[in-house]
């Protein structure tokens, strides 16, 4: 129950003991076609280069980056949270000139704010974290596509987070290019980073096509500006996902059936349904949080859906409590970074893990935990705070996890 990775959905895991099948073999290229479609609905995008990169989450990143980012290139990098500033890193090892603005840990960028950093930065490229684990925070993006498309600057963002479990709309938002991965929200491990790619960006990165000796074939561009990483490099991806299937690398075949399976359930659930189940199971948490006497971290008008910063009471050591949760319950909490190191639990509630059984065992146990420890909580103020919340969502509708959320939203 941390903030990922988390327990896989056995589905995802069935899926991944399948044998393996050659990479040009027509199953293979079936289910890779498959893939990019799954993830089309799964990013709410008509973009034909949706793909998954063969990586954690964060080769998602860097493959975005380095292939849309050229040394000497200007790059905007507002940082709300930790992974900010691994943004900041990975653009700058890239060759960018890179600017940042920064805000308190605990709260997110205004559209405004944003907007007046790129008028005095004047990037080529916005990258933005959509939801960060280290804060729980979300930062809104519905505005920040159209602010981008009148200055002219491309927009990514990582949505590894919060892809699944919280609002997200590629197209509607103005997206050129997102990446995620499979641990949190989608309920699979770490290993497969699914990305999604507009015509605007695409362009981009095929300006920089340069194919590499030994594959190349007659009328093959070989460029001084080629993208500075071979196995990151988009423009050889696309050729490998797309009709042309150039030689790449060996595919990943068994991460590829959980990445598969992973969008199978989250498109057959339905994009709304997850996310309402999220916010459900989410806000129970909050609520039995809160019911425990005990405080949560950050602006809570922007909280993620599917992950809680507790802050950690004065009387007790956290990561003694989170040991034994562990040790006496097996049940996995987080702490977070920097600043907040040492200050507040992060406890997650998603993908597979985003039920209701999950949310009342890790209350009760906690609330334990914390009384062997010290700590002056309320008795059985947690569980019942919870099972409150999920009677007003099944009087309101099982369907209608609004008023769970407003419930939340008062109990704190």
């Amino acid at each position: 129950m941390g903030p990922g990775p988390i327990n896989a959905d056995p589905r995802v895991l069935r899926a991944m003991s399948a044998q393996l099948v050659g990479q040009y073999d027509p199953a293979m290229t079936g289910y890779m076609t498959e893939t990019m479609g799954l993830y089309r609905d799964v990013f709410r995008t008509g973009n034909e280069q949706t793909l998954v990169i063969d990586g954690t989450a964060r080769a998602g990143i860097e493959a975005a980056l380095v292939s849309l980012i050229q040394p000497g290139d200007r790059v905007l990098v507002p940082i709300f949270g930790r992974f900010g500033h691994l943004l900041r890193e990975i653009a700058e090892r890239v060759g960018a000139e890179v600017h940042v603005r920064e805000v308190r840990w605990g709260t997110v960028f205004t559209p405004a704010a944003i907007e007046r950093a790129i008028i005095e930065t004047r990037p080529a490229l916005l990258a933005i974290v959509h939801g960060d684990t280290s804060t729980t925070l979300a930062q809104p993006l519905d505005e920040l596509g159209d602010i981008c498309a009148r200055h002219g600057v491309l927009f990514y963002t990582d949505a590894t987070a919060s892809l699944g479990g919280n609002t997200f709309e590629a197209d509607a938002w103005g997206l050129d290019a997102v990446t995620a991965g499979l641990q949190k929200c989608l309920a699979g491990p770490s290993g497969s980073a699914p990305a999604t790619f507009s015509d605007r960006a695409v362009d981009v990165i095929e300006s920089r096509r340069s194919i590499e000796a030994g594959i190349r074939e007659p009328g093959d561009a070989v460029l001084s500006n080629r993208i500075r990483s071979n196995y990151f490099d988009l423009a050889m991806l696309f050729d490998y996902w797309g009709p042309r299937r150039l030689n790449h690398h060996t595919e990943a075949t068994t991460a590829l059936y959980g990445a598969r399976e992973c969008a199978r359930l989250l498109v057959e659930e339905g994009l709304a349904d997850a996310v309402a189940r999220h916010r459900l199971h989410g806000s129970a948490m909050l609520a039995g949080v809160h019911g425990l006497g005990l405080s949560v971290f950050g602006d809570p008008a922007h909280r993620m859906n599917n992950v809680v910063a507790v802050e950690i009471p004065d009387v007790v050591n956290g990561d003694a409590v989170r040991g034994s949760l562990l040790e006496d319950f097996g049940i996995e909490i987080g702490t977070s970074f920097g600043p907040l190191h040492g200050k507040v639990w992060r406890i997650g509630v998603m993908g597979y893990n985003a039920r209701k059984d999950t949310v009342l065992t890790t209350l009760a146990a906690l609330e334990q935990v914390l009384r062997r420890a010290g700590a002056s909580v309320t008795g059985g103020g947690g569980v019942g705070a919870a099972w409150d919340l999920y009677a007003d969502a099944d009087r309101a509708g099982v369907d209608d996890s609004e008023a769970a959320a407003d419930a939340a939203a008062v109990l704190s």
